[in-house]
């Protein structure tokens, strides 16, 4: 029956003393809500992840435990992981409490909290995994609405055909919580993984709130380090391009070779090419360069991959 279902909510925060109250406070709303339309069980629960927050997030964690020590858990780690270690933490810690499913929502709520009660109603119906798509980007500045369905395209491109517009808002349930915990990747890019792994899936539409407090805590670098990490995780197709431009280039240079002892010997021409020389140089340079940054993402995953580092480290938990 549907009120058996122990649903956890888990919610990565980092440097948000400012919302914690409230937002426990809104998310204890909805599981008390969905408790009483008997959707789920009253033994679920609120997982809060504190990723090394430098501010007073794990304080005010602990005061939201201490109202409400049957439904709040919480763990603080060590340092800063990063978003993505604090979502997989969140995921795992929640299933080794145990639950029948888990939901992953930001800590500023600017994701709808009112369609986790959709996440249920299609879990109910047997899909194991919901993701939460945003309707539009209306709120979205034009550089960062650019951006981002450059980066859905490129991961299209590459063969990773993640829903357009997904952020890290869905419902997995404990089945695929099984199959996360067998991936011991130190770098898993969780929306590709969810996407790659089977089972069934819905989506639920969402409008995205504006933040009441506070700014968020993802900047142009930590999404371009996310994007970058995205591409390179889950496809080759980058690599395998730098072969086919390889190709290309030495081509052309073979081709213009031509053109130049054509020039020479049968036009008797014998063009300055200064700007032209320097303009080839520059490109090619920069060509080489931005193909060795390439290669050097793939040696980085590699590299963090082979010395088998803890993903994340917890220094307290509160349960």
């Amino acid at each position: 029956m549907a009120k058996d279902t122990v649903l956890a909510i888990a919610v990565p925060c980092y440097n948000e003393a400012e919302l914690i109250k409230s937002t426990t406070e809104r998310l204890l709303e909805v599981l008390y809500d969905l408790e009483k339309k008997e959707k789920i069980s009253d033994k679920s629960y609120i997982y809060l992840v504190d990723d090394g927050s430098t501010d007073d997030t794990w304080l005010e964690i602990g005061y939201s435990v201490a109202r409400n020590p049957n439904k709040i858990k919480a763990c603080k780690y060590s340092t800063n992981f990063g978003n993505q270690k604090a979502l997989l933490g969140g995921l795992l810690q929640a299933k080794k409490i145990g639950c029948s499913a888990v939901v992953t929502i930001d800590a500023d709520l600017q994701q709808d909290e009112n369609k986790i009660e959709e996440f249920i109603d299609k879990f109910d119906q047997g899909y194991k995994i919901v993701f939460g798509v945003r309707k539009d980007r209306k709120t979205d500045d034009f550089f960062k609405k650019t951006s981002a369905l450059a980066f859905y395209k490129v991961m299209s491109i590459n063969g990773v055909k993640i829903p357009k517009n997904h952020s890290d808002y869905r419902l997995v349930s404990r089945e695929v919580l099984e199959v996360l915990e067998k991936f011991s990747e130190s770098e898993l890019f969780l929306r590709g993984f969810f996407h790659e792994i089977g089972f069934s899936k819905a989506i639920v539409y969402f409008d995205v709130k504006p933040r009441k407090i506070g700014k968020s805590k993802f900047n142009f670098f930590s999404l371009l380090a996310l994007a970058t990490h995205g591409i390179t995780s889950y496809s080759i197709v980058p690599l395998k391009m730098i072969c086919i431009m390889g190709f290309l280039t030495m081509l052309f240079g073979f081709l213009t070779g031509i053109w130049a002892i054509a020039a020479k010997f049968i036009y008797h021409t014998s063009p300055d090419g200064w700007s032209e020389a320097m303009i080839i140089t520059s490109f090619f340079g920069g060509f080489e360069v931005f193909c060795i940054g390439i290669v050097a993402e793939y040696l980085g995953q590699i590299f963090r991959e082979v010395k088998k580092r803890p993903r994340y480290l917890i220094e307290e938990e509160l349960l």
